[in-house]
């Protein structure tokens, strides 16, 4: 059987907006921006030929056809989910960390990170920056710069003020257990190296 379907990341885009009623909320959450989110529904509502929201000053609401295509369009994701989660190993939660080229992998820690949360699958990509980041790539980002990035946790990571290293994090993500867990990690290596009298390998973090 050949289904009639529109793209994927349409769907996607349509559904986060409309539990939010709002562009910008989900692109928080799809690691995209505002506009793209924008683009993708009005993309939807041309394939589709109907309007799925009126869009209001500062407002967004469903009409009608978005209202009852909405809950058949989550129920979907829901089900595609579900089935994707029985085909994992129980508790295995897969977390991709982007690294910037220049920093040294050797603070992290990372065979200990990896020997200490068994249920979680850490897989690194360096070099790697913000694209990789708003892309979806990875799902936080160790990037070198001065930290302010609307919409993402941003963490420094290194001693100082100004131009630095970063740990940055999508807002709608950044308390997943898995990237809380990483956090904590780096938390725990700057104490551990604090107190074995050596430079500190992370400042700002946790504070």
């Amino acid at each position: 059987m050949t289904y009639a379907l529109p793209p994927l990341n349409a769907l996607r885009a349509f559904e986060a907006a409309a539990r939010h009623l709002s562009f910008k909320l989900a692109a928080h959450e799809l690691h995209v921006t505002p506009a793209a989110v924008g683009q993708q529904v009005k993309a939807l509502e041309g394939r589709l030929g109907v309007r799925l929201f009126e869009r209001l000053h500062k407002q967004l609401i469903l009409t009608a056809a978005g209202q009852a295509y909405l809950p058949g369009i989550s129920a979907g994701f829901r089900h595609i989910a579900e089935a994707t989660s029985r085909l994992k190993p129980a508790g295995a939660v897969l977390l991709q960390l982007g690294v910037h080229g220049g920093f040294d992998l050797r603070h992290l820690a990372l065979a200990e990170f990896r020997g200490a949360h068994a249920d979680i699958g850490l897989r690194v990509l360096q070099p790697a920056g913000l694209h990789e980041l708003v892309e979806g790539k990875v799902d936080l980002l160790i990037a070198r710069g001065l930290g302010h990035h609307p919409g993402y946790r941003c963490d420094r990571i290194d001693e100082g003020s100004g131009l630095g290293d970063w740990l940055i994090a999508p807002e709608g993500t950044a308390d997943c257990p898995e990237v809380v867990s990483f956090r904590e990690w780096l938390r725990a290596v700057a104490s551990r190296t604090s107190l074995a009298g050596r430079p500190r390998l992370i400042g700002v973090i946790g504070r």
